[in-house]
């Protein structure tokens, strides 16, 4: 279903025009009477390669239900509870008038996503009017003209992310039917350094010995897939485990089996959704382990700490908190990682290791609605501003989550190019306090739209 907007506003404010050029036909009666307008009308719309429904309404006027602009403004009020998103329109020339204030609490009071356009302000006639508007509450206005034209290339940025939010909603859906399905395996990937336990893990939990194992370096070479079924308080969970090759620095990898063998298990990290980075208790983050770690969170999987070996430590308190300090300083990309400690070969803490993975696999897959989103990202800005670039201030408009696993989401703004990497992670992990979303990469994309006119404006 495509996305739909709405035109409302006042009469002979110019929503016919637009829907017109919107439309790209004259579908809707202009002229300039008040009021031509009285029945909503639908049509498909298109801006730039942007294309959507489209509602021309009555204009809005305050009367009796029983009149005959009473029952036009309930064909209004439809309109507005049908869409996904209202453009107030508003006369730049005529200014800001007590009618246009009352409709644009209306609208604030829907709940509707709200884009403000101070309609006919080519020239200088309107831009009294068009400052006028910020005092309607409802976000900063644009500029337009529907007769001419002018100003859609600022519509075009304003409307992008409702319509890439609506695309990929029923794509949303799919995902979150699919990643939920009780039929569907959950694939984790077991992966470490040679010698780390991996396929000792990976027998003591399905329960056999399926796989060769031994106190030699480097036995597993290919990606072993294995097929379990983990038993959990709430359901039962299919898993697909991978026993990956051991992976080692890459100045020391020389034969071309071994290359081979790392690029399987690279392979086997690609296809995975949860990695298990499996640990040596006692020399836990070798330099080789956080490039694993980095690797697999540069591939945007959810990633488990496990430390192996766990029998072997003596001071387990002290050991333990030494192991989460240095998770938390080594890996800053996934504060939170959990860690869980245990032994391969005893099966001592064996059953705390699947609760963490498919906790991290239920973060990964978080989804965070875009009015929360929004609101959170007024609050931050407000306590702290992005900074000023040559004198001009950075401003973020809008926000949305366009994907999961991992969490993405795209933030509108003016010169993207230019914000600092620190207020980037000051925004990340804003929406990881915010949202509770620990231990998973949060993908935040940076984005001003290009202008889909500038090219014919030269």
């Amino acid at each position: 279903m495509p996305v739909k907007i709405a035109l409302v506003g006042r009469p002979n404010v110019g929503k016919s025009t637009l829907f017109n050029r919107l439309a790209g036909k004259r579908l809707a009666l202009v002229d300039d009477t008040p009021g031509v307008t009285r029945d909503r009308r639908e049509g498909e719309g298109a801006l730039g390669d942007l294309s959507f429904t489209i509602i021309d309404t009555p204009g809005l006027e305050e009367a009796p239900e029983a009149a005959l602009e009473g029952r036009m403004r309930k064909q209004t009020d439809a309109a507005v509870m049908e869409a996904d998103a209202c453009l107030l329109l508003i006369d730049a020339r005529a200014g800001v008038t007590p009618l246009d204030k009352t409709f644009a609490g209306l609208l604030r009071e829907s709940g509707k996503p709200v884009i403000l356009l101070a309609n006919k302000a080519e020239g200088s006639a309107g831009e009294a009017g068009f400052y006028d508007a910020y005092a309607l509450g409802v976000g900063e206005p644009i500029a337009i003209s529907a007769e001419h034209g002018e100003g859609m290339g600022e519509l075009y940025n304003a409307l992008e992310p409702f319509i890439a939010e609506a695309e990929g909603e029923e794509e949303e859906a799919d995902e979150a039917a699919e990643w939920d399905n009780p039929l569907k395996p959950l694939r984790v990937a077991i992966i470490g350094r040679p010698n780390a336990g991996k396929s000792t893990l990976v027998n003591r939990l399905i329960g056999e010995e399926r796989l060769l194992t031994g106190p030699e370096a480097g036995i597993t070479r290919d990606s072993i897939s294995v097929e379990w079924v983990w038993r959990g308080k709430d359901r039962d969970w299919p898993v697909k485990l991978f026993d990956t090759a051991g992976m080692r620095r890459k100045s020391r990898v020389q034969s071309k089996l071994e290359k081979l063998s790392v690029a399987d298990a690279l392979r086997a990290i690609k296809f995975a959704e949860v990695a298990v980075l499996l640990l040596d208790a006692e020399h836990p983050f070798d330099k080789q382990d956080l490039q694993i770690a980095d690797l697999a969170l540069r591939e945007g999987r959810a990633l488990v700490i496990a430390v192996n070996k766990w029998d072997l430590i003596e001071e387990k308190d002290a050991k333990i908190r030494e192991i989460r300090e240095m998770a938390a300083r080594l890996l800053p990309q996934a504060p939170g990682l959990p860690i869980v400690t245990l032994s391969a070969l005893t099966g001592g803490g064996i059953r705390r290791l699947m609760p963490a993975v498919v906790q991290v696999y239920i973060d990964w897959n978080a989804r965070v609605k875009t009015p929360e989103l929004n609101e959170w990202l007024q609050e931050a800005v407000q306590r702290h501003a992005p900074p000023a670039v040559s004198g001009q201030r950075i401003k973020i408009r809008y926000i949305a989550q366009t994907k999961t696993r991992p969490p993405t989401f795209v933030a509108q703004c003016t010169r993207a190019e230019d914000l600092p990497a620190a207020y980037k992670r000051y925004l990340v992990n804003g929406i990881r306090e915010a949202f509770d979303i620990k231990a998973v990469p949060v993908r935040l994309i940076l984005k001003k739209p290009d202008n889909p006119y500038a090219k014919s404006k030269g």
